[in-house]
């Protein structure tokens, strides 16, 4: 809950003569009416500027290994063999997983 730090102060004594029914109207006032909402919800109604993508088509070219090229045992990610660090049991590690 946010405070106000430029509001007057009360004191303890101040605070012990609240009624009962001011402190249940004071707690009905601060809840807020507003339901959560779904951001997923509020993301859909935005729209970028000039991003029409409704009919668009992505495609993507999937070449196969090349000669120069090895997978990472740790990581399965294809590298070049410039970044090939060693290879242990038949397994090749690049040289950001040793």
């Amino acid at each position: 809950m946010a405070t106000d730090y430029d509001a007057p102060r009360r004191d303890e004594v101040d605070l012990g003569e609240d009624s009962l029914e001011e402190l249940k109207a004071r707690r009905v006032d601060s809840q807020s009416g507003a339901v959560d909402v779904d951001e997923a919800e509020v993301a859909e109604s935005f729209e970028l500027p000039g991003a029409d993508l409704t009919d668009e088509e992505l495609t993507v070219k999937v070449l196969p290994m090349q000669q120069d090229e090895f997978r990472c045992a740790r990581c399965f990610l294809v590298h070049h063999r410039s970044q090939l660090a060693t290879e242990r049991n038949g397994e090749l590690i690049c040289r950001e997983c040793v």
